[in-house]
């Protein structure tokens, strides 16, 4: 399965038939489960969920496929042989999903050896898909017309911080503050990553909990338009490369040449 852009828009179709999936289901009255974990479930994240493993397995010399809806039939033991794996968020920002504002997304990304290698991000309400992948480049597709995405870099004054609809801490507030006159844009899912990524927004600070399947392919969309999400020393963040699938505290970014650490907890 070669890494190249015949692959990258297979996956781009993939993304968008569970977009569909899920207006579908987006235009009716659904339920509203709860996990172990007190986050929502709904019909639209199984649905999804199936026409994505489908879409997938369907390709020549697929790899393993990790999705939020399957992870639990994995153990460690057999995640740590794989070299070649898909990640996958099949309804990332649920709660955004049930308030129905729009701002959720599908994700898929194909890592190889702890990187990313390919990224799809698609935004079923909205109609826009952002992609790409190592060596083909960073594009966003909306209105059935596809461009080039790159970050803004050096960084604007006022900066441009991307923040959560649903999540926030003290310590979010800490780093923002210390960034000086900004001006907050706030919205739900990977899209927070997606606006860095476009040059729409400067950085994406986030200290709360996240998991690898709601940054994998953003990431790749980032560090292809020229950016990077790190964790806080500034390190790439990685992927199946310890047991547990929580991400760190990380950074999104497009200026590289700001030194961020300087705005951080001591």
């Amino acid at each position: 399965m070669p890494l190249d852009r015949e692959l990258l828009l297979k996956t781009v179709a993939i993304a968008e038939e569970a977009g569909r999936e899920i207006m579908a289901i987006y235009a009716t009255d659904f339920d509203v489960e709860q996990k172990a974990d007190g986050s929502p479930l709904t019909a639209a994240d199984m649905a999804a969920h199936r026409r994505i493993v489908a879409g997938l397995e369907a390709l020549a010399d697929s790899c393993p496929i990790l999705s939020e809806e399957s992870a639990h039939e994995f153990t460690w033991e057999a995640r740590r042989q794989w070299s070649r794996h898909w990640l996958v968020d099949p309804l990332d920002g649920t709660k955004e999903f049930v308030k129905k504002n729009g701002e959720f997304t599908v994700n898929i990304a194909l890592v190889e050896q702890h990187d990313v290698a390919l990224g799809v991000v698609h935004v079923p309400a909205k109609g826009e898909t952002y992609y790409a992948a190592v060596g083909v480049g960073a594009f966003k597709s909306e209105n059935g017309e596809e461009r080039v995405i790159t970050v803004t870099d050096p960084h604007q004054t006022p900066m441009r911080v991307a923040g959560s609809r649903s999540h926030g801490n003290a310590k979010t507030r800490r780093f923002i503050e210390r960034l000086g006159e900004t001006r907050t844009v706030a919205i739900g899912s990977a899209l927070k990553l997606c606006l860095v990524a476009e040059g729409a927004v400067d950085i994406y600070p986030r200290f709360g909990p996240t998991a690898e399947w709601d940054t994998a392919a953003a990431q790749c969309i980032v560090e292809q338009a020229g950016g990077a999400v790190t964790d806080l020393s500034l390190a790439a963040l990685r992927y199946n490369h310890k047991e547990s699938l929580l991400n760190p505290c990380f950074l999104v970014f497009g200026d590289q040449s700001t030194d961020w650490r300087n705005y951080m907890d001591d």
